[in-house]
């Protein structure tokens, strides 16, 4: 053992600044560029070609471990794969060109990549747009989806192994896990750690799943500039996921849960491919931006103060304007009980809200939305229910999960005294108006009727 790690420093000191490789002269190592659990990356130069290119190396570290034979197997076999996907030809996995053994040492050869990784992107310049976000995550879910196709799993899918090439939209995946890389210095350890599922530890797992999370956690962190609470933490210490929609109210709530879902802690509840997931997020995505283009349209617009029934929005057109947010909430209540004609009673039923003007509806959401800058409003409130699965019929889990989303439940249902009359207030928060007869009962059938009869209203009043 010890003349073999003794062979093994002596030769893996030959990667050093400068130098020529003895199997292949041409490459001339610059420098090291990353260095992880099991592999080395350098830099080099194909001195014929004049070309940059990238040398990857089993980690001289583990020389000392009693399974490297087995590491250096694995990175062969590996390897050889990667070569054949080369073949296929895809944008968005790097380019393999060589494989070779320097007295007995593997190197994969591949391409360098001119551009900055997206952990650093994010650090420097601020977290990416959604569409930007999808459209870069897509691209290497496609790339990942063919691995997969081929019997590979990457293991180190994150944000620094994306490389979006300089002058260019498309985002390349490199530095594959090569036998269960897990570190990388394209990101410190702990960040990397929130990148990867907790069965990733174990050696023999080898499911598409794992990439599944790691995506989501990128996607997680392209989003909102943070790491996912790792899932070591989560598995361990019973650590809460904090959903990416609470650290960025500007994602769609598709987005948000497609996420969530990919970020399941146990495999077997993740999608268990990665078209699987990315149809979370792909399908009515138009849809939902459009919808939130629409909403934050108004707060550039003039409102005409429509009614069909007369009423005069003028006092909460001008409460809205000031933010005065509680008096606002009590104007609408008494607004929408002189529209159904329901004063005597103080509050409305479902028939009421299913047969409540369209015009009027559209007027008191747009007011809503544009003096809240699109935070609040019926219409922000539907997208969020809706968002969440929620339909006519009573569910009580996406109901809870709605009250969680809009700041009305904090392990338990909030009394009126206890809402946020304030702009800092969660999306979807207000208007919060107790116009159903239980409107004391939120934890129970009377709210969800009056929100989901409210949400299907505002789609037949194209709302």
């Amino acid at each position: 053992m010890l003349q073999l790690r003794a062979y093994l420093s002596i030769h893996l000191s030959m990667l050093q600044p400068g130098q020529s490789l003895q199997q292949r002269p041409y490459y001339v190592i610059e420098e090291e560029i990353g260095s992880g659990g099991f592999g080395v990356t350098f830099k080099a130069k194909h001195q014929d070609l004049d070309l940059p290119v990238v040398i990857k190396t089993p980690n001289s570290r583990l020389c000392r471990d009693a399974n490297y034979s087995k590491y250096v197997e694995g990175f062969r076999k590996e390897g050889r794969r990667l070569a054949e996907i080369t073949k296929l030809q895809h944008p968005n996995i790097v380019r393999i060109t060589d494989f070779f053994e320097e007295d007995g040492l593997p190197c994969l050869v591949m391409d360098f990549v001119n551009g900055k990784n997206l952990y650093h992107l994010v650090r420097e310049k601020g977290i990416l747009s959604e569409a930007i976000a999808i459209d870069y995550i897509k691209q290497i879910a496609d790339a990942l989806s063919l691995c997969h196709e081929n019997g590979i799993i990457h293991r180190d899918a994150h944000p620094g192994n994306m490389i979006l090439r300089e002058n260019s939209n498309t985002v390349v995946l490199i530095d594959f896990g090569l036998a269960g890389n897990v570190n990388s210095q394209s990101i410190n350890q702990a960040a990397n750690l929130a990148f990867a599922p907790w069965e990733q530890m174990l050696e023999t797992e080898k499911s598409a799943t794992i990439d599944v999370y790691t995506l989501a956690a990128s996607l997680f962190y392209l989003v909102t500039g943070d790491t996912p609470i790792a899932s070591l933490a989560r598995k361990l210490n019973n650590r809460a996921l904090i959903e990416p929609k609470e650290l960025n109210s500007r994602i769609s709530d598709k987005l948000n849960q497609a996420i969530v879902k990919g970020l399941e802690l146990e495999p077997i509840n993740r999608p268990q491919t990665m078209k699987e997931w990315v149809d979370l997020f792909s399908n009515n995505n138009v849809e939902i931006c459009n919808e939130t283009s629409v909403q934050k349209s108004l707060t550039n617009q003039e409102i005409e103060l429509e009614s069909d029934v007369g009423i005069d929005y003028i006092k909460l057109s001008k409460l809205l304007k000031a933010r005065k947010w509680e008096e606002a909430d009590e104007e609408t209540a008494q607004i929408m009980l002189g529209v159904a004609k329901r004063e005597k009673e103080g509050y409305l039923e479902v028939e009421h809200i299913d047969n409540f003007p369209c015009a009027d509806l559209r007027t008191i959401d747009q007011l809503w939305v544009k003096y809240s800058n699109g935070k609040f409003g019926f219409s922000v409130q539907k997208r969020i229910y809706q968002g969440l699965g929620g339909t006519r019929e009573y569910n009580s889990e996406i109901w809870e999960k709605f009250g969680d989303k809009v700041g009305w439940r904090i392990e338990d249902w909030l009394y009126y005294e206890d809402i946020i009359f304030d702009i800092k207030a969660p999306e979807g928060h207000l208007p919060y108006i107790l116009l159903w007869e239980d409107h004391g009962d939120l934890e129970g059938l009377g709210g969800s009727e009056v929100i989901s009869s409210l949400a299907s209203r505002l789609v037949d009043c194209n709302i």
